[in-house]
């Protein structure tokens, strides 16, 4: 397949569009990035996909999941703390020693506390930007020119879209790239997780609905009203059954893709992999109570169970860290959630054997000013946006737990030692995955565009 269109966002013609039964159409997955998909073709993917199957750790048949903390979470009351630092620099909680000497976390990760054995903390990451969008570009995609809160349409594919473009799910019947209960970054979706100029095929599944809640089902993976397993005998059988649309030389690249995304869904619909993978209400109820009996716990079980099944990469949305006011009541409610929720993880990842397959990864997109303010006027004092140093912490996958990466200044403000970016955590999870970080992809300008641009793996995660 060669690269001959340069439209931004070709449609296909599809003719009457019908509601799926959860309120979308068929038309809404018929506009793909020609372009990124024309300039990997499905020989350049199966190569890849071979490469990826021998260059990454435990044969690569690894996963990730990255819960993410939308709207920036501080770290000095995470996984930096800063005891003897001025009171309005250290916040209002004491570090708590860990079951690794060395790593203190917040006292209010009573729970990570003893499983940090299982994870590391990564301390000096930095792209010292303050904007939302900018900074959650950057940590998604690893690149940030070009977005800000005036510009906020992506530029770049998320980091979970080509990572699964190039490996697929790890078992058929799954959906590869999964959003917990949605991919949303900064009220966007699916915001910087899409998949942009790889076209829409390769943006994440999203559930849509809180796995808390009672009756908790997922109507992507059931068949449509009216329907059939007799009825589904084929691909062909679906795509009749879904819409019908004219297929020219025109569109050869587009309707290749379209027959991948129908072939997925078709594997969805008739087989049992998906529908069991979703069924979160079979799970022992004291393991649920585990991770919390609220939407951020739930998620992350599913993302589990959904990884366990053969997803590839799944995202858990944990919203609410913007704290310009009242941080200490916002944090009161928020952290005990996260410590609840990423130790049960670590725990279960481990009695069930998937900790070294299974690559976790907890951040936001900024940290916090160090100085907390004095409440702007609105409420009891906060923290800022702070882009020049934030704490992320990874486990699982073949990296190493109980190990910190580089350090920020005595007050929180920047990288002391072994500072890094985006783009040396995007090797890093890359690496896990078998990804190759040098392929390139034409974006909508016909351009050929790396993956990602800087950085390199950090060795002292392994």
């Amino acid at each position: 397949m060669t690269a001959h269109h340069t439209d931004l966002r070709p449609v296909v013609t599809a003719g009457t569009t019908p509601r799926y039964c959860d309120g979308h159409r068929r038309r809404d997955f018929l506009t793909l990035g020609a372009a990124g998909l024309a300039s990997f073709g499905l020989g350049d993917l199966l190569r890849a996909r071979a490469e990826a199957k021998s260059n990454g750790p435990a044969d690569c048949e690894t996963s990730v999941i990255l819960i993410w903390l939308d709207g920036g979470p501080s770290q000095h009351d995470t996984y930096d703390p800063k005891p003897e630092a001025p009171a309005e620099y250290r916040g209002f909680w004491q570090p708590t020693q860990t079951n690794v000497p060395g790593l203190d976390v917040t006292e209010m990760f009573p729970l990570q506390a003893q499983v940090a054995d299982r994870f590391s903390v990564i301390r000096s990451i930095h792209h010292d930007n303050g904007d939302h969008f900018s900074g959650a570009h950057w940590m998604l995609t690893g690149y940030g020119a070009g977005v800000s809160g005036g510009q906020r349409a992506g530029k770049h594919p998320g980091i979970g879209a080509i990572a699964t473009k190039v490996t697929g799910s790890r078992a058929a019947g799954v959906p590869a790239y999964v959003g917990v209960p949605y991919s949303m970054s900064v009220g966007l979706r699916p915001g910087y997780f899409g998949a942009n100029y790889l076209g829409a095929e390769n943006n994440p599944f999203e559930v849509g609905t809180d796995p808390n809640r009672d009756r908790f089902s997922v109507k992507n993976v059931s068949l449509p009203r009216g329907l059939s397993l007799d009825r589904l005998e084929s691909r062909r059988d679906l795509s009749a059954a879904l819409d019908s649309f004219e297929r020219s030389a025109e569109q050869t690249g587009v309707v290749d893709a379209m027959d991948r995304f129908d072939q997925r869904a078709f594997e969805m619909v008739t087989g049992p992999r998906a529908r069991k993978a979703f069924d979160i209400a079979a799970e022992d109820p004291r393991l649920r109570e585990r991770y919390g009996r609220n939407a951020w716990g739930q998620s992350t079980l599913l993302a589990r169970r959904l990884v366990e099944a053969g997803s590839t990469f799944v995202t858990c949305h944990y919203g609410g860290w913007d704290s310009h006011w009242d941080h200490r009541e916002r944090m009161e409610s928020h952290l005990p959630k996260v410590d609840m929720a990423v130790s049960a993880l670590f725990e279960d990842l481990t009695q069930r054997g998937l900790w070294e397959t299974t690559l976790v990864v907890v951040m936001g997109e900024f940290g916090r000013t160090p100085k907390m303010n004095d409440g702007s006027g609105r409420g009891t004092p906060g923290r800022d946006h702070w882009g020049n140093s934030l704490s992320v912490l990874v486990g699982g996958g073949g990296v190493q737990g109980g190990r910190v990466v580089g350090s920020t200044n005595a007050k929180g403000e920047v990288p002391h030692d072994r500072p890094l970016r985006p783009g040396d955590l995007h090797h890093t999870i890359y690496h896990v995955l078998g990804v190759d970080p040098s392929l390139h992809f034409v974006n909508h300008s016909g351009r050929p565009v790396a993956a990602i641009d800087h950085g390199a793996v950090i060795d002292e995660l392994f």
